[in-house]
């Protein structure tokens, strides 16, 4: 549903986004951290031992990172804890399809113990930060095995042979650090409703369940780690994850914790996540869902995470799109999509031939599409501080004018298959074609500018999409030798720098508050989904293989690195490369799973 637990392995919360449930109100979006931890305690042969931590001001209390001995994360994650004479082991997993978690608790040694839990409770938003003043809960109900606290979204707490105490008071001043990095608050209060008490002899469990739905059976999945060393299989979980399947529509979330769903994300996103896993029926309901959406010949950028208005303030998800619908036909012909999809994609030539929002246009001197008014950002790289837009990239961008032209193509092929006219497309197409190389190619640098009309030869990797796409005008040649030019200073081990290192703009960390990272964002920062693209141009113009699979062949590092069983957002574009921004990110992980299916031959 767009819910999710996130945590650290040393089980130190130390984002605002960090939480054991946090709750989506209005599938997939309006996430609402309810449950922020469990505050656990053992007891054994005299001796009390903490196996959770807390961040406070200077302090960290409990530190039951000193008693962990192992963690495992799949389906669910499962930890073990050595404190004293204790053996604890706690498993954790979300409900599929459901606002609740479960944790067990299970003694996995020889001697009795006393358990004691506290439930760590807040109600807001996964952007904000929770206080008493906030004024919840608005009452505490005890039921038998359950205690259910009265807030806007009813939690219940499912506590099967506890010993309970009514505690109904707050745990204050807890402290995320990665919010102080980034110079926000980092300051959180709890409310605690009661404390659980449990004995448990060798072998026997403790089950806590925390649900936004009513009163739900303990879940752990039959299989929950899988096999470490199958990177395709541990790409195929991640994707599962993106998928929200809601009573309205089907969509892709671009990025767990912060990111809700994105109409550019979910179209380079698709190919990996729904079609290399054979989910083409819902690849099929997502891109219908956006065309549903398109106004003026463009689909949504985004879906604003705290109301029901969407923003169209993108000049390529919309090509994205037409590239996607191209590939979901080839994974699957099914006519009445193609029909729907090319009265969808004659609408999106009916604008851009006349002009739409915010610039967009073809330039009827030479078939190339322009974009761009003041304070807008309309490609990829949107970074905006108030007014300031980082990388305008206003006037003819270098991907934005091959995914026209592959779009064009794309309507073309359809046209025929579905046996209409398709000479509009063709003569387009071939005109964009003619000039894409007068426009954007420089022999004296040897790689393709960034932007024309205005002119910027800032090397940069957006070149690679035009050489990537199916129908990509860069090619032969010239594509040949600027991609030499971009593996030599773009190309990291982890994605491709967004700015050469030797330009005066160049940032070379993603780190310090917000106004700092954003300038960073797209100028130098490494971003792993444009391997994608980039390995994909490699094959089409070396029919190299072997290279590809050796581009690639860190995805399992990756995986393990930063977000566990994902793959981050953004690295630094100095050694040693740290990774940084979301996560879990979307197209990270489906461009990583499309190239290994299409450019290296794996299966997943």
């Amino acid at each position: 549903k767009g819910g999710y637990a996130m945590g650290t392995v040393a089980g130190v919360n130390t984002r605002r986004y960090h939480g054991l449930l946090v709750a989506a109100t209005r599938p997939p979006v309006e996430r609402v951290v309810l449950v922020r931890a469990i505050e656990a305690f053992v007891e054994v042969s005299g001796h009390r031992y903490g196996l959770s931590a807390n961040q406070y001001p200077g302090v960290v209390h409990p530190q039951g990172y000193q008693y962990l001995t192992q963690c495992l994360v799949g389906e669910a994650v499962v930890s073990e804890f050595h404190a004293g004479e204790a053996r604890i082991q706690r498993r954790l997993a979300i409900h599929p399809g459901k606002n609740a978690v479960t944790v067990v608790y299970r003694n996995i040694g020889v001697k009795t113990v006393k358990l004691v839990l506290s439930p760590l409770v807040c109600h807001r938003s996964h952007h904000a930060n929770s206080s008493e003043s906030d004024g919840f809960p608005d009452g505490i109900e005890f039921r038998a095995s359950e205690t259910v606290v009265r807030i806007a979204t009813p939690l219940h707490i499912l506590h099967p042979g506890a010993q309970r105490t009514p505690v109904e008071g707050w745990f204050y001043r807890f402290e995320h650090l990665r919010e102080v990095e980034r110079g926000l608050n980092p300051r959180d209060d709890a409310f605690c409703p009661c404390e659980l008490r449990y004995e448990l002899h060798a072998g026997e469990e403790a089950a806590v369940v925390c649900s936004a739905e009513g009163h739900l059976s303990p879940f752990l999945p039959a299989d929950p780690l899988p096999n470490p060393s199958d990177a395709l299989a541990l790409l195929r979980e991640a994707a599962e994850k993106f998928v929200v399947v809601t009573e309205n529509r089907t969509t892709l979330l671009a990025g767990y914790p912060w990111f809700a769903d994105w109409g550019r994300d979910t179209m380079i996103a698709l190919p990996g996540i729904l079609l290399q896993t054979g989910r083409v029926a819902q690849a099929r309901q997502v891109l219908s869902d956006y065309a549903g959406q398109m106004r003026d010949g463009l689909i949504p950028n985004r879906f604003v995470e705290d109301g029901d208005q969407a923003e169209y303030n993108t000049v390529d998800a919309t090509l994205w799109f037409a590239n996607a619908v191209h590939q979901t036909l080839e994974a699957e012909w099914n006519q009445g999509f193609a029909v729907r999809m090319m009265k969808a994609l004659d609408d999106v030539l009916e604008h851009h031939r006349a002009g739409t929002r915010y610039g967009i246009a073809l330039d009827p001197s030479d078939g190339l599409l322009r974009q761009g008014v003041p304070g807008a950002q309309l490609t990829w790289m949107d970074a905006k501080i108030g007014d300031w837009v980082v990388t305008p990239r206003h006037g003819k961008a270098v991907e934005i004018c091959g995914l026209w032209i592959n779009a064009l193509r794309v309507m073309e092929l359809l046209a025929n298959r579905l046996q209409r006219p398709s000479e509009v497309y063709r003569e387009l197409a071939e005109r964009a074609e003619a000039n894409f190389d007068a426009k954007f190619w420089s022999e004296t640098l040897g790689y393709y500018l960034d932007t024309a009309e205005p002119d910027d030869a800032s090397l940069r990797p957006n070149q690679v999409i035009a050489m990537s796409l199916p129908f990509g005008p860069a090619k032969g040649e010239r594509a040949k030798r600027a991609l030499g030019v971009v593996a030599r200073e773009l190309l990291t081990p982890y994605g491709l720098r967004t700015l050469a290192q030797d330009d005066p703009h160049y940032h070379g960390r993603f780190e310090g508050p917000l106004r700092e990272l954003d300038a960073a964002y797209h100028r130098g920062t490494v971003w792993p989904w444009l391997l994608g693209p980039f390995v994909t141009a490699t094959v089409k113009l070396t029919g190299d293989r072997r290279e590809a699979k050796r581009l690639l062949r860190g995805v399992r590092e990756m995986l393990t690195e930063y977000g566990i069983g994902g793959l981050a957002e953004v690295y630094d574009g100095d050694p040693p490369h740290r990774p940084n921004g979301c996560p879990w990110q979307a197209w990270s992980v489906g461009e990583f799973l499309r190239a290994m299916a299409q450019d290296t031959g794996e299966q997943p």
